[in-house]
């Protein structure tokens, strides 16, 4: 028998189990077991052809099937099989031959004199970090950590790319930005608190979103990057700006309450494309804004995330360059599973195809220009909305938010059924009612459109930026969140 981790994002698929035991002599045994216990998750994991998806990876223990006998791997008693979906590196930095040489100050001995007692850091080890050039990409979750702490240790010059501003609902996890700094944006909010904890630093504000027109050019002056995005077209296109510019991309991402770390691009090992080679369809994993994230969770990431950082620029201890880190928080346990570099990876491997930067936003499937879909077709406002219920018209409102969300606020006329229960549930809606649904945002809402739709459901509609929006066109009591 073994045990299948199940990941937080296909928990409420597998009605919200972290973990079963399941009897199978191979992988795609125990996989066949899981998706016939748990319907739902048959297409999160396979494709309508019945192949596993390319952004799901799955591993016997910590080593990738990919590598071994893909789902025809054997299994013995007590083996772990986790299923690992994608959530939407010597010395990096050298100094310049040409460069004036770098000191430190009276000041500065004293402020990294901790640093400068340890045998592996030393004097040398901190003009290393001070003639270190880092870029943060992204200013919020993973990005507060980075910051304050990549300062702290004084890397002499830190970017940040980020063109967001402080809003409330960041402050549970943006531990760079206060609330004085609401409304403000990202960028100044950051610098600034790195200033004061280490005005010795030079902080480069890059007040953009990263495309695949400017990545090359900002990325090129720094030694390191670091990923700190909340989704998948940055990711891909951090990715491969990196192994082309044969930067190290120093990786995190975090949901709800879990986390991964590597580094990818560094010397000979893999890049993000040899762990999840295709994005999932749009819409498919939820992000923090959709799903949450314990506030915590980030600084643990974070911190990992520059600690690597660090241990690149010294050029001492063991890298996390084939290797991927698991954090649990909920259990408090890290694991380790083994990546491989692929020979075929199109960006990394041995017969490149992808040799310059791409149109990244309709690699993930999300078109900048698409065009409208039966779902976006129909929309309808939240004003519109309290103007059926003020009518009396007969329709049914549905609320495709989880049970926790809908205690934080509600419409009193909704009925609440959960996405990931709206296929066992869709017996209790009537095809010849009007059906209205809404979600925190309208992007969960809009899938279940859909799915609604695909069911033969015709007179169905998608409440345009839910419960958010029907606060601030209707309802200012219902609390925002």
């Amino acid at each position: 028998m073994a045990k299948v981790l199940i990941p937080t994002p296909l928990r409420q698929y597998a009605e919200k189990q972290s973990a079963v035991d399941l009897n199978g002599a191979t992988v795609g045994d125990v996989l066949a077991a899981l998706t016939s216990r748990y319907g739902e998750l048959k297409r999160h994991l396979y494709t309508d052809e019945g192949r596993l998806r390319s952004f799901v990876n799955v591993y016997v223990n910590d080593e990738d099937i990919r590598f071994l006998d893909k789902d025809k791997t054997g299994l013995q008693d007590g083996d772990t099989v986790s299923i690992v979906p994608s959530i939407a590196g010597g010395t990096a930095a050298v100094a310049d031959p040409v460069a004036a040489p770098v000191t430190l100050s009276k000041e500065e001995i004293l402020r990294y004199s901790r640093h400068l007692i340890i045998p592996e850091v030393g004097m040398d080890g901190q003009l290393k970090l001070k003639q270190a050039k880092v870029l943060l990409i992204g200013a919020g979750g993973l990005g507060a950590p980075l910051g304050l702490y990549l300062a702290a240790a004084g890397v002499g010059r830190i970017g940040m790319v980020d063109f967001d501003t402080v809003d409330f609902t960041n402050l549970q996890r943006q531990v760079i930005h206060g609330t004085k700094d609401v409304g403000r944006k990202k960028l100044d909010s950051a610098a600034e608190s790195m200033m004061d904890i280490n005005p010795h630093v030079q902080i480069d504000k890059h007040e953009t979103a990263l495309t695949s027109e400017n990545a090359l050019e900002i990325l090129k002056d720094y030694d390191i990057v670091i990923d700190g995005t909340d989704n998948f077209p940055t990711r891909y296109l951090v990715n491969d700006a990196c192994v082309l510019l044969g930067k190290p991309n120093v990786y995190g991402s975090i949901f709800r309450f879990e986390g991964q770390a590597t580094v990818f691009a560094y010397e000979d090992g893999p890049c993000y494309r040899c762990l999840y080679p295709e994005p999932p369809p749009p819409g498919l994993v939820p992000s923090c804004a959709e799903g949450g994230v314990l506030g915590i969770l980030p600084g643990t990431i974070g911190l990992i995330q520059a600690t690597e950082a660090v241990k690149l620029i010294l050029g001492i201890g063991e890298p996390l360059v084939g290797r991927l880190l698991l954090y649990d928080a909920l259990t408090m346990r890290f694991r380790e599973l083994k990546l491989r570099k692929d020979p075929g990876c199109p960006v990394c491997g041995e017969h490149r195809t992808i040799t310059k930067l791409i149109d990244y936003q309709e690699f993930c499937g999300i078109p900048q220009h698409a065009p409208e879909t039966l779902a976006n077709a129909a929309d309808i406002e939240p004003r519109d909305v309290k103007a059926k219920i003020d009518k009396g018209d007969r329709f049914v409102l549905i609320d495709v938010r989880e049970p926790h969300e809908w205690q934080i606020g509600h419409i009193p006329q909704a009925k609440l059924i959960p996405l990931g229960e709206l296929p066992k549930r869709i017996n209790e809606l009537d095809s010849a009612d009007e059906i209205i649904a809404h979600c925190k945002s309208g992007a969960r809402s809009a899938k279940a459109v859909e799915f609604l739709q695909q069911s033969g459901f015709k007179k169905v509609r998608n409440m345009k930026g839910g419960i958010l929006a029907w606060s601030d066109q209707v309802d200012p009591s219902v609390p925002k969140y």
